[in-house]
């Protein structure tokens, strides 16, 4: 429609030029010379063809570039749309805990740069590395595709609170097999990439949670892991019980009960803080929280040691 009215806008454009070209030929036909330029009638006439041939080449140089940017426009607006339902369906499998459905829709776009599709790679990738069911071998292929995934998302868009946010989890998860040293020069990073998740987007609870578990952590760091860091790093990262809380607190005012490892650490930590009454409290909520992922399943027994552990 809009390529069609800039068409007939030009065409009486093409019309009125044909016709002056026709007068300044006819005002010249006398064969005399005319004006400085010294052209004659008959040079102009002869040329007439010529020039309207190269007109009308120009027009439709110009309307082929005017079709190319409609259905340029038109392309995108169907690309964004197309990604638009995947991005609905990608989320729909992982809210009912499809993750392997999930990671089979979202591979098929796996050359996409498309920071949405991309963090969202990175996510399936590890929820599958995360089943029961994947081997160590293969664990360890998918955890480096994520980070891969992430890093990707990442590059494409660093105003992305997601690809912040998974771009850490992902170096964290492929820390364990690039031992000790790396795994502790990572920290900084993963830190790093929390935080300004955290300022993108300050009510996404999953990434203060996250802030939490990198607390707590290195507050239950092992003492000869402190040494070796000690060692190796002039400041080694460190953190406190109190901090981790204050994270896991502040991800629950965000979002209450939205997840059960969150109140399980709560609890976690009242017992590292010695404080039993309160350990019970959140250790409860965990235990009556309904299990919805492959993770979820997987703190049933611990759960069940820790509440022990509180009451004892």
């Amino acid at each position: 429609m809009a390529l069609s009215s800039r068409l007939w806008r030009l065409l009486p454009l093409l019309r009125g030029a044909e016709q002056s070209v026709c007068q300044l030929a006819r005002s010249w036909g006398s064969g005399g010379r005319c004006g400085t330029w010294g052209f004659r009638g008959s040079e102009v006439t002869g040329n007439t063809r010529a020039f309207k041939r190269g007109l009308l080449f120009s027009a439709l140089s110009y309307l082929g570039f005017e079709t190319y940017q409609v259905i340029s426009q038109a392309a995108v607006v169907h690309a964004t749309a197309k990604v638009e339902e995947i991005l609905e369906q990608a989320d729909y499998l992982y809210e009912s805990g499809e993750t392997e459905k999930l990671y089979q829709l979202l591979t098929q776009y796996k050359e996409s740069e498309d920071v949405e599709l991309l963090w969202r790679l990175a996510r399936a990738s590890r929820d599958i590395a995360q089943l029961c069911k994947t081997s160590e071998e293969e664990k360890k292929v998918l955890l480096y595709e994520a980070l891969e995934y992430a890093k990707r998302a990442l590059e494409k868009k660093g105003s992305s609170f997601a690809a912040h946010k998974w771009y850490a989890i992902c170096i964290s998860d492929v820390g364990d097999y690039e031992g000790i040293k790396v795994k502790i020069a990572n920290a900084y990073v993963i830190k790093e990439h929390f935080e300004k998740a955290i300022e993108l987007n300050p009510k996404d609870a999953t990434s203060i949670h996250l802030m939490g578990i990198w607390c707590y952590t290195f507050a239950e760091m092992p003492w000869y892991q402190r040494r070796i860091a000690e060692v190796l790093f002039a400041n080694p990262p460190s953190s406190t019980y109190e901090e981790a809380l204050k994270y896991f607190h502040r991800a629950e005012e965000v979002d209450p009960n939205f997840y059960s490892k969150n109140l399980l650490l709560l609890g976690k930590t009242y017992l590292k803080l010695n404080n039993k009454k309160l350990a019970a409290f959140w250790l409860v909520k965990a235990k009556s929280y309904p299990a919805h992922t492959e993770e979820d399943k997987q703190f049933i027994p611990i759960l069940a040691n820790f509440e022990a552990t509180s009451r004892g």
